[in-house]
């Protein structure tokens, strides 16, 4: 299996800008990578999210990884590399959508939430795997599931997961987080989103004792 490999990230978070706008993207997506997150997933259900992801990939250095969230069919992922996008996030398992996306040379982490949908998920070559929502499943959960699937994948928890439980999941060795409303919410400035990146990065370094 030709598996794209996780790039190489000092944290493993994912920020997830659910409703952000295109006339928010620069300013926003700047201060979270000002901040030190490198990997920012824009779902397909914000406004005109394509154009937010063009404006986003081409701001962000070489280093980030841009993407989008909520990819249901071959159709948007063809949009999403056409708009310079290095990251698919999925709610679900469709391996069509993982294959062309791998094809076109993206990290792609689709939705799982049982053995089933982990392991059709790995078949299909799935960089990583987004474990949603992780609150239901909890690191046990998550762990269970994992001591199945390739050690090569990445393992995300996603949903119900901020800085305030971090080091819940990372006693379990889970180091990879997709986090929404803890880090941003339609209509938060700048500096606001900042401020939230700052302490989330704080704790995550507390976590993994870094």
């Amino acid at each position: 299996m030709n598996r794209i490999p996780f790039p190489t990230m000092k944290r493993q978070l994912i920020a997830i800008l659910r409703g952000i706008k295109p006339e928010e993207t620069e300013s926003v997506v700047g201060a979270l990578i000002d901040s030190g997150l490198t990997a920012i997933e824009i779902p397909l259900n914000s406004p005109d999210p394509f154009k937010s992801i063009e404006i986003a990939a081409r701001m962000a250095p070489a280093n980030c990884l841009i993407g989008a969230g909520t990819v249901l069919t071959t159709a948007a992922v063809d949009s999403l590399n056409s708009a310079g996008g290095k990251l698919l996030v999925t709610p679900n398992v469709e391996p069509e959508v993982i294959v062309l996306a791998r094809d076109y040379g993206m990290v792609t982490m689709p939705g799982v939430f049982t053995p089933t949908e982990a392991l059709a998920a790995a078949r299909a070559g799935a960089t990583g795997l987004k474990f949603f929502p992780a609150s239901v499943l909890g690191p046990s959960g998550i762990t269970a599931i994992r001591a199945i699937l390739p050690p090569e994948l990445v393992i995300a928890a996603v949903g119900g997961v901020s800085d305030k439980n971090f080091g819940d999941y990372t006693k379990a060795g889970i180091r990879a987080f997709g986090l929404g409303t803890s880090l941003y919410k339609p209509g938060m400035t700048a500096a606001e989103v900042a401020e939230r990146a700052k302490a989330t990065i704080y704790a995550y370094d507390a976590a993994v004792g870094a």
